[in-house]
């Protein structure tokens, strides 16, 4: 059976969507099954940075019984990385935490890794990922407002972990568009290692901040094809080199 990992923030404009599709990216590289799984029923940005926004979307959810149906909704993106995109129609009030669940245990059979996308906010969408889920990744900007509503999500994660998934676990806290020529950013980052490293752990990786980066998201494509060897590029695989030695 695969990990789910779901990225989790409790806002946007973390860099939560292009996390995903990097990390997926490189632990494809290395060799491993993975499924990218859009968990944001409005935005759905991860088909965007994807490149397979024209792509036909189908209704996964409603056909969670259906296999041959499911099948047909997995986009193949690149070898060994597969996307399920975000329902067309379903609306979030008429998703369940089971029926979530069921569909995306169900694809663990075939995965190594099945990253979630989650959306940005607390709410149902999030709630029934993190129902689903073995683990979450939570990246937290170098910045005060993002650090603050950090408590709010620690909050949500443990009431999922009490009240419906005790397997949840926090694979880590993830800095991300980080940039430590000022000293605001190390000054921030000190906090979050002071406040939470002995008790939830922070990656010793960090994501920089990355021009090239948010390129890759405008334009669909990978990091690893876009600037392979960028600060951004290195970033990702050591990070997937951590992910990687939390399962030994």
């Amino acid at each position: 059976m695969g990990e789910i990992i779901g990225i989790v923030s409790g806002k946007g404009g973390v860099g939560k969507t292009t996390i995903t599709a990097c990390l997926g990216s490189a632990l494809s590289y290395a060799g491993h099954r993975v499924l990218l799984c859009d968990g944001d029923f409005g935005l759905r940005d991860l088909d965007l940075v994807l490149g397979v926004a024209n792509e036909i979307i189908y209704d996964a959810l409603d056909a969670s019984e259906d296999k041959d149906y499911m099948d047909d909704a997995v986009v193949s993106i690149a070898e060994n990385l597969d996307f399920l995109p975000a329902s067309q129609s379903a609306r979030w009030e008429d998703i369940g935490r089971k029926k979530y669940k069921k569909l995306v245990r169900r694809l663990c059979e075939e995965y190594d890794y099945i990253l979630i996308d989650c959306a940005p906010s607390l709410g149902m969408l999030t709630i029934n990922a993190l129902v689903a889920a073995d683990a979450v990744i939570i990246p937290v900007p170098a910045a005060y407002l993002p650090v603050k509503g950090l408590v709010q999500l620690l909050k949500t994660i443990s009431m999922v972990k009490r009240r419906l998934n005790r397997k949840l676990q926090i694979e880590g806290i993830l800095i991300t568009m980080a940039d430590f020529r000022t000293n605001f950013a190390k000054d921030i980052s000190a906090k979050l290692y002071e406040a939470y490293d002995s008790t939830i752990g922070i990656f010793k990786t960090y994501i920089p901040q990355s021009v090239r980066a948010a390129e890759c998201g405008a334009e669909g494509i990978s990091i690893y094809k876009h600037d392979p060897n960028g600060n951004a590029a290195d970033a990702y695989h050591r990070l997937t080199l951590e992910v990687l030695s939390h399962e030994n």
